[in-house]
């Protein structure tokens, strides 16, 4: 599905009542033991002034000591809850495996078998490539443009990435129904730079991916892999030529670009949309949203171009990269070697269960899901959280109407659109129907392709239909959020519902700091650069006024410039354009949530717990889940690719702009994060 304008932030659990809202203790019962401060003391480095690096002294000594895993390309608080989510999984599923009840067609069945699949290492290799032989005899048959579109519509079908991708989702200029898009797709690589960079650490990536390449078609008994991976790498360099930039494709006016099918021929010349259509089971689509069109024009072009037989070279790559990690231990070596150890710089592969845990996490995550919620999930937990998201919204809404910047017309327009936003909490009131989907034990790659086939078939059945508005997005044990603007809703799954986020043993102010500012942020993302230009019914619409759009740019422009002065690694910097939207919503999300603790301590103030105020508390709460290591390909490839800034610029990079912050913390001209107030950059 199309990249959602939603939070990548990994978090953890349901917030606290406000301190107004607690029920009374009943005077029978024993007083309640005091509400601990929320900071972690044992992370805190004091050779850090807080006025200089937030962020370095209140995770120094858990940057200091903390190794990052072989297994991992980078460690912190997001990834240790989720270390959590994946043994809880495991858990799940290796009881479901051994389960002897496994009825046929039976959710335990499913997702026992489908785990089980992926572990019996000693079928994988006893067969070989021979899963593949159907799909092998497909591409060596191809033979005409034609031919050629209808073999990319039919990968739809069983998740191999080519160069065009297609999804179905809400219409972003007419929400109440459903249309076809397609973007641009196909590279083996992370982004179009790994192609065009003159960097010599791109350069030394190309050559390990030509050589990645050649292995994984020689393993393959390709002949002539050397030859043929040269040709495969030019070619994906003429379609990374061809993509738009990240930043260009963060423009939603611009990648809305509606076409008739036979306007769609037009704009590609060569790339027939019938056939691709047919391939994807999709032939009765009569329209298209075609994100970029100049990649497509040029694609039509290529497909024309380029001989039959380097298109076959190049998709049987393509096969056999999406499908390594199903295969024998050749090719999941020789796909660790470059996507993990080359890319990310990690050390060592993960071991087999947590593999075979996101593999049926990626397949049918949400049956998992039903298991997990049910073992892991407190009802009680959506109540709390209802209660802290309704103060966050009373929050936001007190802060609009006292924008100094923005005109009364622009103003009534976001609280209308506030006012509609709608909260998900936990986990789907309905489930997917898995129905249709066979699952077999000894058959772990066709369980991977059959999955993809349903869910595929499922979003072509939207077309024409209702619209589906308990659909979501992420699994319940996924541990992240996100906005999505078509539907104007904040999302929060159950795994983001505990500690350290939210510590129900813990004073308000941190909770507010850590999971308040989590649902501030999503709550943002419908203010940011991007999910402004949504109304309130999730419609693609310009409500803005003309003066408040050059002032909303005007800010904004001053948050490039200021995360584009960040570097995490020498000749590297961030990139403001790119991670604009996020950084808005940090900024507005650690805003409105002090400004919601402020709300809840009803006009008193917070009491000092071991020796921090409640706004040092909230503060402090802010930056300790931020705590994270990266291994040096890995922040590289994140800051080309990763629409988040790096963590220790999210902790700071806000709190520079806060003058709560800097009255919290006494900071004084030459102190390291003070900001003339002048200086300070507001937007919501």
């Amino acid at each position: 599905m199309k990249p959602l304008l939603v939070s990548a932030v990994s978090l953890t659990l349901l917030a606290g009542l406000t301190a107004c809202s607690r029920a009374p203790e009943a005077e029978s019962q024993a007083a309640a033991p005091p509400l601990s401060s929320g900071v972690i003391q044992a992370n805190i480095d004091p050779a850090v002034r807080p006025q200089d690096d937030f962020y370095r002294h209140i995770n120094g000594k858990w940057l200091t000591t903390t190794e990052i895993p072989a297994d991992r390309s980078n460690y912190g608080t997001f990834t240790s809850l989720a270390d959590a989510s994946e043994a809880n999984l495991r858990a799940i599923l290796e009881e479901a495996a051994a389960s002897p009840d496994r009825t046929p067609g039976s959710d335990t069945q499913r997702i026992g078998d489908f785990f089980a699949s992926f572990m019996d290492e000693e079928a994988i290799e006893a067969k070989g490539l021979s899963p593949l032989a159907d799909e092998f005899k497909r591409i060596d048959a191809l033979a005409t443009p034609a031919d050629i579109a209808r073999y990319i519509g039919h990968t739809q079908r069983i998740g191999v990435s080519e160069p065009i991708g297609f999804y179905v989702a809400i219409d972003e200029k007419n929400s109440t129904s459903y249309v076809s898009y397609v973007v641009q797709n196909g590279l083996g690589m992370p982004d179009r730079d790994y192609y065009l960079a003159k960097e010599p650490k791109q350069v030394e990536t190309r050559k390990k991916y030509q050589a990645y390449v050649r292995d994984l078609l020689a393993a393959a008994d390709v002949k002539d892999a050397e030859a043929a991976a040269a040709r495969i790498l030019a070619l994906e360099t003429r379609m990374a030529e061809a993509q738009w930039t990240r930043v260009q494709n963060r423009d939603v006016e611009k990648t809305y670009n509606r076409y008739e099918l036979a306007a769609a021929g037009s704009l590609s010349p060569g790339l027939e949309w019938p056939a691709f259509l047919d391939g994807a089971g999709a032939g009765n689509v009569t329209t298209l949203i075609v994100s970029q069109p100049s990649f497509f024009t040029k694609l039509g072009g290529m497909i024309t171009s380029v001989p039959a037989s380097q298109w076959r070279e190049y998709f049987r790559f393509k096969l056999l990269n999406a499908y390594a990690t199903y295969l024998p231990k050749r090719f999941v070596d020789l796909h660790f070697e470059f996507n993990g150890r080359a890319l990310s710089g990690t050390a060592e592969i993960k071991p087999r269960w947590k593999r075979g845990v996101a593999t049926v996490e990626g397949a049918i995550g949400d049956l998992v899901g039903k298991v997990y919620v049910e073992r892991h999930f407190r009802p009680e937990a959506k109540q709390r959280m209802d209660q802290l998201v309704g103060n966050l919204m009373q929050a936001y809404a007190v802060g609009i109407d006292a924008l100094e910047w923005m005109t009364p017309e622009t103003r009534k327009a976001a609280q209308a659109k506030l006012a509609t936003f709608t909260a998900k909490i936990g986990y789907p009131e309905k489930w997917k129907d898995w129905s249709a989907l066979e699952v077999r034990r000894d058959d772990v790659l066709g369980n991977v392709q059959r999955a993809a086939a349903v869910e595929h078939d499922r979003a072509l059945g939207r077309l024409g239909g209702p619209i589906d508005k308990t659909e979501w997005f992420m699994t319940p044990q996924t541990v992240n959020a996100y906005y999505y603007p078509p539907a104007n809703e904040i999302v929060f799954p159950a795994a983001i519902l505990q500690p350290p986020f939210f510590d129900v043993n813990a004073d308000d102010a941190v909770n507010y700091g850590a999971i308040g500012a989590v649902i501030g942020h999503e709550i943002s993302h419908g203010f940011d650069d991007q999910g402004r230009h949504y109304d309130g019914t999730g419609n693609l619409r310009e409500w803005w006024t003309d003066a408040d759009d050059q002032e909303f740019r005007k800010r904004t422009a001053g948050l490039v410039a200021q995360y584009n002065a960040y570097s995490p690694l020498p000749t590297l910097t961030v990139n403001g354009e790119l991670t604009l939207g996020e950084n808005i919503a940090d900024l507005a999300g650690l805003t409105v949530a002090y400004r919601a603790y402020r709300l809840s301590l009803g006009g008193k103030e917070a009491p000092v717990i071991d020796g921090y105020t409640g706004d040092q508390r909230f503060f402090t709460g802010w930056a300790q889940v931020w705590a994270r290591k990266h291994r040096d390909d890995d922040m590289r490839r994140r800051i080309l690719t990763d629409p988040h800034s790096p963590s220790e610029y999210r902790a700071n990079g806000v709190l520079v702009n806060m003058p709560e912050f800097q009255a919290a913390f006494a900071l004084k001209e030459g102190d390291g994060l003070y900001r003339k107030p002048e200086d300070r950059i507001k937007i919501w």
